[in-house]
């Protein structure tokens, strides 16, 4: 038994990530033979800004302050500067990038809109419908 001090709270700490992690899990896998694979969208999230930052042009990945602010105070969550949305196994993905100076952002955008998607389904098996790009800035090379 957990007294009400320093180890229950660690106790009910874990049961509530536990909560909050299979809130955010895709059944990726289920047919009961053997088990099911399960994917946390910070997975997708992660598969998103990886693809991206493959992509000529792109220069770094940009923030959303949400995921800031709960990096400074310690929690990780999310993958900078992506958020994902997976309902009934379709994804869509809003990004926020810094871009080279040089490069033409359309046709950057394009080419990221096509590889996030490329790389989430076929890593995931996840259908993409949208993949929305905001372009924070562009950095100069140095």
């Amino acid at each position: 038994e957990l007294s009400s001090g320093t180890a229950g709270k660690k106790f009910r700490r874990v049961i509530n990530m536990e909560k909050d992690t299979e809130r955010n899990m895709n059944v990726l896998q289920g047919d009961g033979k053997i088990g099911e694979v399960q994917i946390a969208d910070d997975v997708v999230a992660m598969i998103a800004g990886l693809a991206a930052l493959e992509v000529d042009g792109v220069a770094s990945m940009a923030g959303y302050a949400t995921n800031e602010l709960l990096s400074m105070v310690g929690v990780k969550g999310g993958a900078k500067g992506a958020r994902v949305e997976v309902v009934d196994r379709v994804v869509s993905v809003d990004m926020v990038l810094h871009l080279k100076y040089g490069y033409n952002i359309p046709t950057v955008s394009g080419k990221i809109q096509e590889k996030v998607k490329s790389a989430i389904e076929t890593m995931t098996g996840l259908a993409v419908a949208e993949v929305n790009i905001r372009i924070a800035g562009v950095v100069m090379n140095s």
